[in-house]
């Protein structure tokens, strides 16, 4: 009965991208046809070496429960991993392991916040940064941005959203859902902000770095003076197509480690053992070993892009990273067809859905109510037919 539910649950929203997958799954049951553009998940097998590593830990009889924060041996190939693609120096007291980035962020999140704390979210946000935040009972204090600055956050904005209860800054860069890359000038900016108000921790996940299609990935914490006060979130579950496997991790002030590994020794304890000791072969191979999937989504980039610039109502910018494209639909809201109007963008994702048969995920999920994502983790031939019948369901 839902009234023996807590206040908590009975608060907390569906995850939007999990429940759009279960909804296309049910109309494939029904025999609907369904292309999914919605989970953000690499269509990619995980690669050999990775797996060849995980068969060799099995042979090898790892099947006993792992060290709450991970592996010394994990611990130190993520230690080199910071090193070398972040210029980021963090020693092992300051590293957890955790399953997946996403019990990263709520671990930091209950360690970090007290009641009434507010954290600062750029709209579009990660659909579970808002209620991980209220879980922990925090406030999220949205920002809106919008196609027009490719979904940045300016220092200006960010000035104007703190309070005297601001305790944190999340983000991620590449962005989910926008595919926005901060640059090293922008975050400096923000960096200029945040000098004047030493209390806030920054949040920075930076889960798609290497699926990156402008250059150089910078992390937050490379400025010497925000060092010590940013949590740099990160996994395998995006450029090694690991998803299944949940392995995340953080690089962050050891006192923040330490609280994390506590509140993980009471919830789940130590990740999979047989993951973990995969996830070291993934971390000490060298990027060129994924460039091919990497290579393989900008492609998709220019195809979806060059597809949806041809659909009336879809206003399109050029994603920097990730795998997904943000359109503002807004365009469309209003119209009507059998009956049907739709008011907004979840009114227009469960339209596409029923007509066109395509799964997408509406912005409003992200803090942005005007637009759509839609994943191009997907082959070629799904996303020019996907895009035909959203064109036709339009029309």
């Amino acid at each position: 009965m839902q009234e023996q539910l807590s206040d908590r649950i009975n608060r907390l929203e569906t995850s939007a991208t999990l429940a759009m997958a279960a909804k296309a799954r049910e109309l494939k049951v029904e025999g609907k046809n369904i292309i999914g553009l919605s989970l953000g998940e690499p269509d990619f097998n995980t690669p050999d070496f990775i797996k060849d590593a995980a068969i060799q830990a099995i042979n090898d009889n790892y099947n006993s429960y792992t060290p709450v924060d991970g592996y010394v041996d994990l611990k130190e190939a993520v230690i080199r991993k910071f090193k070398r693609d972040n210029r980021l120096s963090y020693d092992k007291s300051q590293v957890v392991v955790s399953t997946g980035a996403k019990q990263a962020l709520a671990n930091v999140a209950m360690v970090c916040l007290n009641p009434g704390d507010e954290v600062i979210l750029p709209c579009p946000y990660w659909v579970s940064y808002n209620d991980i935040v209220k879980i922990a009972e925090g406030v999220p204090v949205e920002v809106p941005t919008t196609i027009e600055t490719d979904f940045k956050m300016t220092p200006q904005q960010l000035e104007a959203a703190i309070t005297p209860k601001t305790k944190m800054l999340w983000y991620s860069s590449p962005c989910n859902p926008s595919g926005m890359l901060y640059s090293k000038e922008e975050l400096r900016a923000l960096a200029d902000v945040l000098k004047k108000h030493p209390q806030i921790i920054v949040v920075s996940d930076e889960i798609y770095e290497h699926i990156n299609f402008v250059g150089d990935h910078v992390s937050m914490a490379e400025f010497e003076d925000m060092y010590d006060r940013t949590v740099t979130v990160n996994g395998v579950s995006k450029a090694f197509a690991m998803t299944g496997w949940r392995i995340g991790y953080i690089g962050a002030p050891s006192y923040i480690a330490r609280a994390c590994t506590k509140i993980q020794g009471q919830f789940t304890s130590g990740a999979n053992c047989i993951a973990q000791r995969a996830t070291i072969a993934a971390l000490d191979a060298p990027v060129s070993k994924i460039s091919f999937m990497i290579d393989t989504f900008k492609e998709r980039r220019k195809l979806i892009l060059d597809l949806l610039n041809e659909v009336p109502g879809f206003k399109c910018n050029a994603p920097q990273g990730a795998f997904y494209v943000f359109p503002d639909v807004s365009e469309l809201f209003g119209k009507s067809y059998n009956g049907t109007t739709i008011n907004d963008a979840t009114d227009l994702s469960m339209y596409l859905l029923e007509v066109a048969e395509v799964a997408t995920v509406t912005g409003a999920a992200f803090g942005d109510p005007n637009c759509l994502r839609l994943s191009y983790a997907a082959s070629e031939t799904e996303i020019k037919q996907a895009i035909k019948q959203i064109k036709a369901a339009l029309s």
